[in-house]
């Protein structure tokens, strides 16, 4: 996915690069005109998308639960459903099934469809922009107006569209609200950064944001893919339960705080985000980055 969105964005970013002038006239809007063709092209992923989101016809279906040995099918017969046994995109409910849950729940499913990335290439525009602002806008008051007039904006939609019950926020299926919070909350979380580290100067506290970021993609694969904990989850004793991971997230956390909820707050915060922080800055003192 990040393949594909990286690839369509950068191919219309360099495809018009000599389309837009360098300075910019006059306005609030005149960034977004400048750079027409960028949200021309997030415009047709958003219409390609909800098009055959809302439009593309659902035949029942059938597979075999080889758990269980037994055939279903599952009545569909329907266009624009958003459910996790009728969508277009092709993604059930994600997390452990519940007792009650039906069989098609066992049916091999795609978690995330070729359909969701598409709709992520809106997420790659947006991303841009907020690049592009921090080129064109040399005033700090300037690119914080730009960034956080899109941010609440997005937001504002998202929550519009959510409770509203037009489109709800669901990541599976990469829905337009989901994308809109998702850009909105990332374009606050990033002002909210420029305001500390640029405008107030406070950048000593946030260097190991930095160095994760140095080596995002490293990071990335190491974290967010699970590698690193899948191979130390890979040593056990006794049964695959019982591993360094488990034993720290279970004794060092959730039972020292006699909470769930804190103690997986607690371990993510310190043995994931300050883990791998370290780690990235052990690899920068060393001069060791991965990039493409």
């Amino acid at each position: 996915r990040i393949a594909l969105v990286y690839f369509v964005v950068a191919l219309i970013e360099t495809l018009t690069t000599k389309r837009r002038p360098l300075v910019l006239s006059p306005g609030h809007l005149s960034i977004f005109t400048a750079y027409r063709w960028q949200w021309i092209g997030g415009f047709i992923a958003f219409s390609f998308y909800m098009i055959t989101t809302y439009s593309l016809y659902i035949p029942d279906w059938s597979f075999i639960n080889h758990k269980e040995g037994k055939a279903y099918t599952v009545k569909c017969g329907m266009r624009g459903h958003l459910g996790p046994a009728c969508n277009a995109v092709g993604s059930p409910r994600s997390g452990p099934f519940r007792e009650d849950a039906p069989g098609w729940c066992h049916a091999n499913f795609e978690p995330e469809g070729l359909l969701s990335s598409i709709s992520a290439i809106l997420s790659g525009t947006i991303g841009i922009h907020y690049g592009h602002v921090l080129m064109h806008f040399k005033g700090q008051s300037q690119r914080l107006k730009q960034w956080l007039s899109m941010a609440i904006g997005l937001l504002v939609l998202a929550f519009l569209l959510h409770f509203s019950h037009a489109i709800p926020i669901n990541k599976q299926l990469y829905t337009i609200s989901y994308v809109c919070l998702t850009a909105g909350a990332a374009g606050v979380v990033f002002s909210g950064f420029y305001i500390l580290i640029d405008v107030w100067g406070l950048r000593t506290p946030f260097l190991f944001l930095e160095w994760i970021g140095m080596n995002s993609m490293l990071i990335f694969v190491l974290g967010a893919q699970g590698i690193l904990a899948a191979f130390i989850n890979g040593w056990y004793y006794n049964n695959p339960n019982k591993t360094l991971v488990t034993w720290i997230k279970t004794h060092v956390f959730i039972d020292a705080w006699h909470s769930w909820n804190l103690g997986t707050l607690l371990y993510v915060i310190f043995a994931d985000i300050t883990f791998y922080g370290v780690l990235a800055g052990i690899l920068h003192k060393l001069g060791m980055y991965w990039k493409l």
